[in-house]
């Protein structure tokens, strides 16, 4: 007999596993169905290990950098354990999971374990929607829902012509279970995926030389944040050139590694060669084998097209969210728009943050964050901008900690006050950008995020005082 539920939901992701708590806590049935791991990318392959790893190299940047504090250790007494540093990420990485699997029990959500492909109209049911799903036994299961979630995520996005060997040529996937750290590599990509590998490896101690084919680092955020992040990783020894896209067809296996040409915009010729290569080019949607061709789900250039206020397909009872869909690929995106198809389907009404007011961050050392517009694009649509920016070593606690490099940015409308966007580079900036989310959802203007109390001495003063900037009234810079 077929599993008949309320929700079916295709896949285990942070959007997909948000989606199922979602819509049991609203009374209905679920089924969640994951051919892996539930936890998806983001446990598994992406944020929680990566950010682990970027942990383990912060303190060892740390220590080295201990007689900056006035401690003085052995010369020589540090060192790195490859093999304990992987340990702790998959301690922490089957911690989380096991929490996850308690959860869907928690809500008495029933997870199928094997790959989902939705089947048209047929004896199970009069419109696509039903799930056929094979097992890992190899039996079948056939799962019949009244509305089904996709979350299937994403994957890194692979240059044509590269030998792919996952050692010597390897994506993030492969890179997070490498049994060694290389002692040089060539990553290919300085959006953020290339920036924090480039600033945990540096951290590390190994040579990186990172290439971004566009004219900067991070070219989607505000050109500020590129700037700052490429001047602390060549301080730190980081070699970055920008403007110039790799030939891939030039790309070779040594035994040493890996030798690789790059071309600038005026023909010139750059020869590199490393120990390894790590291509970090961006994600593509998991949209194939799903089925889709049975539906009225439309698929283009890699993505699931949707409705954006709903999240709805072709199909209305069929949603999407997450990677799939594209957009901004972010676990917290993922949830956000999981809970806005569950309050669609449950019959409340959405609100959907628009892509450009979700929290972007990089966990780079030193971090960066920025929720809004970038000054660039905001005055591409015409606003009347007007910014104010501050560098972290004004602010007592910065300095305490040996953290000043960076900077708080703020950028509003000078014709309505309204604060259009928010930019930082600085130590726990992460964990910053909240307070000024909070501020774009409850419509505040700069000078009541100023006004509000914050404590003394913190970095979350960089806010108050950026903020205040605006209207000459800050009390430094």
């Amino acid at each position: 007999m077929p599993i008949e539920v309320d929700v079916a939901v295709l896949g285990g992701g942070p959007g997909g596993y948000t989606a199922a708590v979602k819509a049991a806590q609203a009374g209905l049935s679920v089924v969640v169905i994951e051919k892996d791991k539930l936890g998806g990318t983001c446990l598994h392959r992406g944020c929680i290990p990566s950010k682990s790893l970027l942990r383990s190299a912060e303190v060892y940047a740390t220590i080295g950098d201990a007689a900056s504090y006035g401690i003085q250790l052995p010369e020589g007494d540090a060192s790195i354990d490859w093999n304990a540093v992987m340990g702790r990420k998959d301690s922490i990485v089957e911690q989380l999971h096991k929490g996850l699997n308690a959860l869907m029990k928690q809500h008495r959500i029933e997870v199928v374990k094997g790959n989902g492909r939705i089947i048209g109209p047929s004896i199970f049911s009069p419109k696509s929607g039903a799930i056929a799903v094979e097992l890992e036994s190899g039996d079948a299961e056939t799962v019949v829902p009244k509305n089904v979630i996709i979350a299937t995520g994403s994957r890194p996005r692979k240059l044509d012509g590269l030998r792919y060997d996952g050692e010597r040529i390897a994506t993030s996937d492969e890179a997070l279970v490498w049994k060694s750290r290389p002692s040089s590599i060539v990553i290919v990509g300085g959006g953020v995926i290339g920036v924090e590998w480039a600033s945990m490896l540096s951290d590390f101690g190994t040579k990186v030389t990172l290439v971004e084919a566009a004219g900067r680092l991070l070219p989607t955020e505000d050109r500020d944040i590129g700037a700052e992040i490429e001047k602390a990783l060549s301080r730190r020894g980081v070699v970055v050139h920008t403007g110039v896209a790799l030939r891939t067809d030039d790309c070779r296996l040594t035994a040493n590694g890996v030798e690789l040409t790059a071309t600038d915009a005026n023909g010139k010729e750059l020869a590199l060669s490393a120990e390894r290569m790590l291509v970090s080019v961006g994600r593509i949607g998991n949209v194939e084998s799903l089925g889709l061709e049975n539906t009225d789900v439309k698929a283009e250039q890699g993505f699931i097209q949707v409705n954006s206020a709903t999240l709805q397909t072709g199909e209305p009872h069929i949603y999407a969210i997450g990677d799939c869909i594209g957009g901004v690929q972010l676990a917290h995106a993922a949830m956000h728009e999981a809970a806005t198809a569950i309050e669609h389907l449950t019959g409340s009404k959405p609100s959907r943050a628009a892509d450009r007011d979700i929290p972007r961050c990089i966990y780079s050392r030193p971090e960066a964050a920025a929720v809004g517009w970038t000054e660039e694009n905001a005055r591409a649509e015409g606003y009347q901008v007007k910014t104010a920016k501050l560098p972290l070593r004004i602010l007592g606690k910065a300095l305490v900690y040996g953290e000043s490099e960076g900077f708080a940015k703020v950028i509003a409308d000078s014709a309505t006050g309204d604060l259009l966007g928010v930019h930082l580079v600085g130590a726990h900036a992460t964990e910053l950008i909240a307070e000024a989310s909070l501020a774009k959802l409850l419509d505040a203007i700069p000078w009541e995020v100023g006004r509000t109390i914050h404590p003394h001495p913190t970095l979350s003063e960089a806010l108050q005082e950026t903020m205040l900037a605006l209207e000459g009234a800050a009390g430094h810079g």
